[in-house]
């Protein structure tokens, strides 16, 4: 499984960024897929992960009621919403998925994409 994310950019704070996560491969309907970011010196920090058939999703705290995550599994794509951006939110940003159940640690994932930047100025 291969996954390409891309939508990052430079962005003031208060506003909006949607990635996206476009995923190779039939496995991916079954995959729960999520977002994890990195902060330059900072461990990799959980976002947000969504089940397979998008019933379950878990938002991190430090995110929750400015990001959601949804997927569209005709498409093979994960979104990640980011609204009322903060400084604090710059980073860079995965696309993770795994085969088995989702959770906010991330070991359990065995699929990584290249990341993308995510850049929120003051």
């Amino acid at each position: 499984v291969q996954l390409q994310a891309s939508g990052g950019g430079l962005v003031q704070a208060g506003g909006s960024l949607r990635l996206s996560c476009a995923a190779s491969g039939r496995a991916f309907r079954r995959q729960d897929m999520g977002w994890f970011r990195q902060a330059p010196g900072k461990e990799r920090q959980f976002v947000a992960v969504i089940s397979s058939s998008g019933a379950r999703i878990v938002i991190g705290e430090s995110v929750k009621g400015r990001f959601t995550i949804s997927r569209d599994n005709d498409k093979n794509m994960v979104y990640l919403q980011m609204n009322k951006l903060k400084p604090e939110d710059t980073g860079v940003y995965y696309c993770v998925g795994t085969q088995g159940v989702g959770s906010r640690s991330p070991n359990d994932y065995e699929y990584w994409g290249q990341g993308t930047l995510v850049t929120v100025s003051s």
